[in-house]
Parts: C-alpha cells; sequence; structure tokens
C-alpha cells in the first residue's frame, strides 16, 4: 500500500507544476464538483506524471521516458519530460483521440502508433522500454503515480473547509471516473488515512468495463473492449497492478454508465455549469445523475475535458434542451 506522507510530499513536490483546481457547490443536487478538465494539460493525470518523473533519479530519467497513453497521461509525462530536460516517447492507440496526440507533439513527446486499443499499447510499451532500457511510466501500476493522483483529495479536503465550511466526515461517497484504477486507489487510500468514513465509488463506461470485472468477477476474461466516449477509461489494465488490491480495500462499489449517459453528462456540464468535460469524466457525473449512485452529499471528480471539438459540438447539438432542466 501507499504510506501516507507520499501524499503530502506529492503534493509539495508537485504545487510548482499544477494548478489548484476549483470545486463548486450544486446544493439542488446535492454535489460537490471538483472540476480537473482546468488542470494544466486538461487533465489530473499531470499530478501522477510530474510527481512520478520527479521522484526519479536523474539517470532513470537520462535513459528515456516511455508511456502508454490514450492521451492524457502522455501529455502528463511529455509536461514532466519539458520539467525536467528528458527525452519522452508515448505509446498511443491508433484510434486516439487526434487532440489529445497533437498535444502530446506539442509538449515535445515523441509518438508510436499502435494497432489495437489501450491493452495493446501498454504490452507494446512495456516491452519497448525493456528492450531499449527506458523507464517506463505507468498511468496507474506505481506508487508515485498513486500518490500524485491522491492529492485531488488532499485539495478538495482543504477546499471543503475553506470554502463551505464542511468536514469530509459530511460527505457521503466521493465518485471517480476509474481506468486503471490510480486516482481513486490513491484519493480513497488518502481518505481513510485521513480518518474519512466516505464511501469510494468507481465509474466505467459499460463498454469497456475491465476494471468493473475485475473488482465484481475477480477478472478481466471475456470483457468487451469496445469503442467509448471515455476513451480514457478504457481497455484491459495489467493483472498484477498494485492498484487491485487497493480497489478491494478502499472501494465500496464499482458501476459502469452506457454511452448515452455519457453523452448526456457532457450536455449537462455545459448547459449547467458552463464547463466543457470529456467523455472520461462525464461517467462520474453521469453516474450521479442517472441515479445509478444516490448517496448525498456527494463528491464528484471531473477529471479532464480534452474532447475532440467536432464531437463535442455534435453531442452539445443532440441535446440542447433536456440538459439545461
Amino acid at each position: 500500500m501507499i504510506p501516507y506522507e507520499w501524499f503530502g510530499q506529492a503534493q509539495e513536490r508537485i504545487s510548482p507544476h499544477t494548478v489548484r483546481t476549483p470545486l463548486t457547490h450544486d446544493a439542488q443536487r446535492g454535489m460537490f464538483l471538483k472540476w480537473e478538465n482546468q488542470q494544466i494539460t486538461g487533465s489530473f493525470k499531470a499530478r501522477g506524471a510530474v510527481n512520478k518523473v520527479l521522484s526519479l533519479q536523474e539517470w532513470e530519467r537520462s535513459a528515456g521516458l516511455v508511456a502508454a497513453s490514450a492521451g492524457n497521461h502522455g501529455q502528463g509525462v511529455a509536461l514532466a519530460g519539458q520539467l525536467t530536460g528528458s527525452k519522452v516517447e508515448v505509446f498511443v492507440p491508433g484510434h486516439a483521440v487526434p487532440s489529445k496526440v497533437e498535444a502530446i507533439r506539442s509538449l515535445g513527446g515523441e509518438l508510436h502508433f499502435v494497432n489495437g486499443g489501450y491493452g495493446e499499447t501498454e504490452v507494446a510499451a512495456l516491452e519497448y522500454a525493456r528492450e531499449k532500457g527506458k523507464t517506463f511510466i505507468s498511468p496507474y501500476n506505481d506508487g508515485q503515480i498513486i500518490a500524485g493522483q491522491g492529492t485531488i483529495a488532499l485539495e478538495v479536503v482543504q477546499q471543503l473547509a475553506d470554502g463551505f465550511d464542511t468536514s469530509p466526515r459530511d460527505i457521503a461517497a466521493w465518485i471517480f471516473p476509474t481506468g486503471g484504477g490510480g486516482l481513486i486507489s490513491g484519493c480513497a487510500a488518502a481518505l481513510a488515512a485521513g480518518g474519512s468514513r466516505s464511501s469510494a465509488f468507481g465509474v466505467q463506461p459499460a463498454a469497456s468495463a475491465f476494471t468493473h470485472s475485475l473488482f465484481h468477477r475477480g477478472t478481466q476474461q471475456g470483457v468487451s473492449d469496445n469503442p467509448t466516449l471515455a476513451d480514457g477509461l478504457s481497455g484491459a489494465i495489467d493483472a498484477d497492478s498494485i492498484t487491485i488490491p487497493m480497489l478491494r480495500e478502499f472501494v465500496a462499489d464499482m458501476v459502469t454508465v452506457s454511452e448515452e449517459e455519457i453523452e448526456r453528462a457532457i450536455a449537462v456540464a455545459w448547459w449547467l455549469y458552463g464547463e466543457k468535460i470529456e467523455g472520461s469524466a462525464a461517467t462520474a457525473l453521469a453516474a450521479v445523475l442517472e441515479g445509478t449512485l444516490a448517496a448525498r452529499p456527494c463528491v464528484v471528480i471531473l477529471t479532464g475535458g480534452n474532447i475532440q471539438r467536432e464531437v463535442f459540438d455534435e453531442i452539445i447539438a443532440r441535446h440542447p434542451v433536456q440538459a439545461r432542466q
């Protein structure tokens, strides 16, 4: 498990290079909303990536950094590479969101495209890193990555106290989009160590629910990897990931949402709150809006806003009225 002091160390390490994102309160719906779409690189992934790379020895960085990513983690590692002067190579699925791919490139990351989904991409990146003697930066299966993501929980706890006079003990549920489990594992572990008794819930797209299957069935066998708006949460994860026992210890339940529900949540975030979020972030909001997760008050983590412009415009056009209600 992750030593509790790692979270505070991560917060201190990354604070000069990341931003304190807004926390807002929708009292009518009983939700506190953490807008990580306003994080540097447009995603929470920068927290874990920067923390991990800054924690490395110089020889590990100088060997060159390799990552596998649907887009957001790759941007975070590329940013960390800029900060440390490290060469970064990012393996991405061939169908990765073009705007995310261009963002990695603009941050100096060298791209390798892989036929297949995230699972195949991670395997290719790991094999390449081993063959070339480079340092692989996992998006979830790493203690320092998890500690970096867990800084969100520390930040929200402070914001609840400072802006809303609310204790984490007053929160019934924390709701997280979940892929490999680094975010929910880190935040739930940090909250539990801090004395919170709130329940942590993970949300996955039904179209690619590998971690959901691991949580409920103990296996990823037989899970379909279908296209999903929540591309950052899709694909199989490392069967030996340290997040798996952490999910079992700290997470109350894992649920899924449909593509239609994800679309509606993207529209709600825009029409109701004026915020652009991507499909992965929208899973958590969808689970609340659709009543799949009913505990209140809750904290909803909106993990990113890197959605292709054309896709966003189409979704908003399809949901112009219902989302405003």
